[in-house]
């Protein structure tokens, strides 16, 4: 037998997007009518895993360390009277709005009058990357590294190799450097790295780490333990093997859209996340979502701001003002563009969260000249002063696409 529970809104996950829409909804609904879901022990998410500062500058107005971060949004999510349970896991959909959840105390059956998804983005592992080789110890991603690290106090290994070249393999870098492990090599696949300069330069130069573009890692050696990694150069085929005793697997983030995906939303083409409008609505009456779930992976803030948003979203919904929202024009990113999120446009909706469409890119872009389209015509053009890099969500101001007819074509976003 489950116990059942009918709050207002149940939120699946306790990272940024959903502790911010809880501490948002919590105080404008009655006492207990908001409950969080997280299948970890701690709320939080990924920043209680990065023990480096950079989190909370958009939504706090603060820079905090990631422990800290996680802290104050779960305190602030509890103080606003939301519930939170962690180590329930949610297995599945009961009905429209129902979810079916395990905990350590039993099973529970969660009914809701709305439900909000924040499950993130994961990593790909090296089964999804296909890299070739031995299986020996010392292959991670960068959660399961921060996870090693930050709350179990251990090192990884001695000397490192990082695959990828984003902001989340810097992190990777500090944490293993934290860890008394060196990093002798990054590498990338990309012609430059993915990250920004601010981070690549000091990155190489302070923390005195190579960055090998046009590279990729093609075996990895070692039966007992991990002992080294042959690196190919793209263009030229050169192979060359790098000693280390740990690599570690960053970026390649994909959104974790298992609920989304059997609930049978809509799925956005190319991110296969929750295809949504610019209300965070999905496909599915009185289902939202938010945070990297929808553009994987964009900053820990990018994401609370989207819980900020779909919780007046919500309560729009819950209060019965909005009225059933029709089919929506479709944004379509145009290559070098891989997604869009949002994804659809309707009348009478809001701007996106932040007042921008978030773009992910394939291939370097060094000067973007943004244009939207619809039926023929150009909507908005705009030279953007910062390059679009794969690997990173590349931001455009919304206005480019707020003439777009609600009832006309597909919007068309690209260079």
């Amino acid at each position: 037998m489950s116990t059942a529970l009918t709050p207002d809104v149940v939120v699946v996950g306790a990272g940024p997007a959903g502790l911010t829409a809880a501490a948002r909804l919590a105080p404008r609904l009655p006492p207990g009518r908001v409950l969080v879901l997280d299948r970890e022990r701690a709320a939080g998410g990924i920043p209680r895993h990065s023990d480096h500062t950079g989190y909370g500058l958009r939504d706090l107005h603060r820079l905090l360390d990631g422990p800290a971060y996680a802290r104050e949004l779960t305190r602030r999510a509890v103080a606003a009277g939301a519930g939170i349970r962690t180590g329930a896991t949610v297995t599945g959909w009961a009905g429209e709005r129902a979810l079916d959840v395990t905990t350590p105390r039993g099973l529970l059956r969660v009914e809701a009058r709305a439900v909000v998804l924040a499950t993130g983005a994961r990593e790909r592992p090296r089964p999804a990357r296909l890299i070739p080789g031995d299986r020996p110890p010392g292959v991670l991603t960068t959660g399961r590294l921060q996870h090693l690290v930050h709350l179990h106090g251990r090192s990884p290994g001695r000397r490192a190799v990082v695959v990828g070249a984003e902001p989340v393999s810097w992190s990777a870098v500090l944490t293993l450097r934290a860890a008394g492990c060196r990093t002798a090599l990054m590498t990338t696949e990309h012609a430059v790295p993915e990250s920004y300069a601010a981070f690549t330069r000091p990155g190489r130069l302070a923390l005195g780490v190579p960055v090998a573009t046009r590279t990729r890692v093609v075996r990895i050696n070692g039966r007992g333990r991990l002992t080294g990694v042959e690196i190919e150069h793209l263009d030229t085929g050169r192979r060359r093997t790098v000693a280390c005793d740990t690599l570690v697997l960053t970026g390649d983030w994909v959104p974790d859209h298992e609920l989304a995906r059997t609930a049978g939303l809509d799925l956005a083409p190319g991110s296969a996340a929750p295809l949504t409008d610019t209300a965070l609505r999905t496909s599915a009456p009185g289902v939202f979502a938010a945070g990297n779930l929808l553009h994987p992976a964009d900053t820990a803030d990018v994401a609370a701001l989207d819980g900020r948003h779909v919780a007046h979203q919500v309560l729009r919904a819950l209060a019965g003002q909005e009225p059933a929202p029709g089919p929506g024009v479709p944004l379509i990113a145009d290559p070098p563009f891989r997604w869009v999120a949002p994804g659809l446009l309707r009348p009478g909706d809001p701007p996106p969260p932040r007042g921008r469409l978030l773009l992910w890119s394939g291939e370097l872009v060094r000067v973007p000249r943004v244009t939207v389209r619809q039926d023929g015509r150009v909507l908005g053009r705009r030279a953007l002063p910062w390059p679009a890099s794969p690997g990173r969500v590349f931001r455009v101001p919304w206005r480019l696409a707020a003439g777009a007819d609600r009832r006309g074509g597909p919007v068309h976003i690209g260079l």
